[in-house]
This record gives structure tokens, sequence and C-alpha cells, in this order.
């Protein structure tokens, strides 16, 4: 009696998949969470990323304005001292 019981999966199949690349190289299979394109364990779930307006990438300054400035004159004055190396011990 216990095997009688057929299961109505058919939404459930016809549902979109995941299709997060898993660590094997095949994509996972497990539905996609409503309005999502990942499922819950990808990503889908409800506050999952990062928060909004994210400030963590820039956190260290390297990629503010004088932080580059500052290592392209770095560069330059190095490739004029190399330069200037190379030139004295042709003599």
């Amino acid at each position: 009696m216990n095997g009688d019981h057929i299961r109505n999966t058919g939404a459930m199949m016809r549902s979109r998949r995941c299709g997060a690349w898993t660590r094997s190289g095949a994509t996972c299979r497990a539905p996609a969470v409503h309005g999502k394109t990942r499922c819950r364990m990808h990503g889908g779930a409800w506050r999952s990323g990062p928060p909004k307006g994210n400030q963590n990438a820039r956190k260290h300054g390297a990629f503010a304005q004088d932080q580059i400035a500052e290592r392209r004159a770095i560069r330059a004055l190095l490739d004029e001292a190399r330069k200037l190396l190379v030139e004295m011990n042709s003599d």
C-alpha cells in the first residue's frame, strides 16, 4: 500500500531550472526560485547576494584617481631611471 501513491510532480518538472554550473561541470538541475534565474542554493534565495550600493570592492582605495595618478608617476620615474642606467652602462 505504501508504493501505490502517485505524486503530482508535473508542475515541478516543467519549472525553469537553475542553470548554475556545479563543481562537476554540469548545470544545476534544481528548480529556480519563482521570479529568479537561480535556485535557493545558488543565489536565488531572498536577500542573497551583496547589499545594494555595495562599496566593499573599493574599500582599499587602490582605484581612487589620486592613487592611479601616483602609480603612473612612479612608473614613469622608474622608466626614466632604467633608461638612464642603460645609457650609463652602454658607454
